[in-house]
């Protein structure tokens, strides 16, 4: 029986190309401007501090931002880069120089198993402030209510078995109540391995051939959330 679900965000319950041609560009701009007025800041510090360590010792923060921009461009997965990176997307939702993308289908679906009481949670490679602000700012309107809890790489890696074992210890419930929701097999693989239910969600939007067969693993596969059948 499905006792909660959990979801990515980009290519799942969001448009891959709104990440990549917008909030991607526009950190890639703000960055040198962010650092130089907030940079003296502790929590902006404290994750400067972080990748001029890991870099090999960048004693300049222009020498950080470039390397930063440098992991935009590779869509590097650090924690540290995407906590940077949402606190400058916080200015651009706030000045509402964009709005976040649902697709349809995932915003009345999310709220219908929320008003069954179906327990929602999130977890992207986006920094937990950063999905706060992308579900906070959306084209649906404020969907924050609508989940749980929110998980990103702190958690551990979306490739790693290890970290789905650990959402489940922090939901409180056992990895098979759990049903979790991605666009990347891989991620699927993993949290399959810990014992969790997966879906493939493989939207026509996102992806011009459908995974189907051995290319989806073995997990099913939907390509809206309107498809989705609770596992019992």
């Amino acid at each position: 029986m499905t006792r909660a679900i959990l979801t990515d965000i980009e290519g799942t319950t969001s448009s891959i190309s709104f990440v990549r041609d917008v909030l991607f560009p526009y950190a890639r701009r703000a960055l040198p401007g962010f650092v130089e007025a907030h940079g003296h800041e502790p929590e902006v510090r404290r994750w400067l501090d972080v990748i001029a360590v890991e870099a090999g010792g960048l004693c300049q923060d222009a020498m950080i931002v470039e390397t930063l921009q440098g992991w935009i461009d590779q869509d590097r997965k650090h924690t540290a880069l995407k906590a940077l990176q949402g606190m400058v997307w916080e200015a651009g939702y706030r000045n509402a120089d964009f709005t976040a993308p649902v697709y349809p289908d995932a915003a009345q679906t999310l709220r219908r198993w929320h008003s069954l009481g179906l327990p929602l949670y999130v977890y992207s490679s986006g920094s937990v402030p950063a999905q706060k602000l992308f579900f906070g700012h959306s084209d649906a309107g404020d969907l924050t209510g609508l989940f749980s809890g929110w998980f990103d790489t702190e958690v551990g890696g979306k490739r790693e078995a290890a970290s789905y074992t650990r959402i489940a210890t922090e939901i409180g419930l056992a990895p098979h109540d759990i049903l979790f929701l991605s666009d990347v097999v891989e991620e699927l693989d993993a949290a399959r391995a810990a014992g969790l239910h997966t879906m493939l969600v493989d939207r026509p939007a996102d992806y011009a051939e459908p995974r189907a067969g051995d290319a989806a693993h073995g997990h099913t596969r939907v390509s809206s959330f309107l498809e989705v059948e609770l596992p019992l």
